[in-house]
């Protein structure tokens, strides 16, 4: 069909183009008329290429529109043909889901699942050229969890190639005499990271994130201060989230900085990290 429509409207440029010739030539034959029979020509052979640059601008704009139209109707078309109601009610769900991430995206913010989460921290700690400043909550596997190894694979290679990266693990004081605590901390501390500590029952009551309920206030990483990665609350359904906004990024440094001011220095005693006082260190 629109194979013939276009054929057709080729067929109207040719015959409003022997048209005009034909009344050039009737002019110039048989009514003797030359200077009339150049203007008809000349003006028919305009009129001919305006109407084919109209048809064509027409054709191009209704494909173009047809295009949009089928954008923003295939979800709901698509919906109209599900019949049965609990498959319904799961479609509304996938698709208020979908807005949620679509509004993240325009915000500037790319949701990532558990493995490109880490692979996305890989990424950009194996870019940095300056420092990587982390928070992350006491967590253990980071020799064992093939994402998290993977990742902190990446930030022993930023280390030998002299960045410096920066880990405030948030705990709670008492668990800096658990055995798997003393690990985690001893393995990071040996390999070059600079650890630092931050209790719970010590921060500051009024610290706070400006943003929204995105992210965990105690997990996300500064790469550069060119971009962050940060982990999502446990009910959202991606694991964390990417961003290179620097209104975004200004706002973690600053939650950063009043992290750091409470954390504490720690060095190595007798094959164990404990803290540094504040007065001597």
């Amino acid at each position: 069909m629109v194979k013939m429509n276009k054929k057709i409207e080729d067929m109207a440029v040719f015959i409003e183009f022997i048209v005009g010739s034909g009344l050039a030539i009737f002019f110039h034959r048989v009514l003797h008329d030359e200077q009339t029979a150049y203007i008809i020509f000349g003006m028919g052979i305009l009129l001919s290429l305006v109407t084919y640059l109209v048809r064509e601008n027409i054709g191009n704009t209704k494909s173009e529109l047809m295009a949009h139209y089928q954008q923003v109707h295939a979800i709901p078309l698509a919906l109209a043909k599900i019949s049965d109601t609990e498959c319904q009610l799961k479609a509304q769900e996938i698709i208020e889901s979908t807005l949620k991430s679509i509004k993240q995206l325009q915000n500037g913010l790319i949701p990532l699942d558990e493995m490109d989460f880490y692979l996305e921290g890989a990424r950009l700690a194996d870019q940095s050229v300056i420092r990587v400043l982390a928070v992350d909550p006491m967590s253990f596997g980071w020799q064992s969890r093939g994402t998290l190894m993977n990742f902190y694979q990446s930030n022993l290679r930023a280390i030998e190639r002299g960045i410096q990266i920066t880990r405030i693990f948030v705990t709670i004081r008492d668990g800096l005499n658990d055995p798997e605590v003393q690990k985690v901390l001893l393995a990071q501390h040996n390999d070059g990271v600079i650890v630092r500590l931050a209790f719970r029952e010590e921060l500051p009551s009024n610290i706070e994130f400006s943003g929204n309920d995105t992210y965990d206030f105690f997990d996300f990483t500064l790469y550069d201060d060119r971009a962050v990665t940060a982990v999502c609350p446990q009910t959202r359904k991606y694991y964390g989230i990417k961003t290179q906004l620097q209104t975004e990024i200004i706002k973690y440094l600053h939650l950063y900085e009043r992290l750091d001011h409470s954390a504490h220095q720690v060095t190595l005693e007798n094959e164990r990290i404990v803290l540094v006082s504040k007065s001597t260190g």
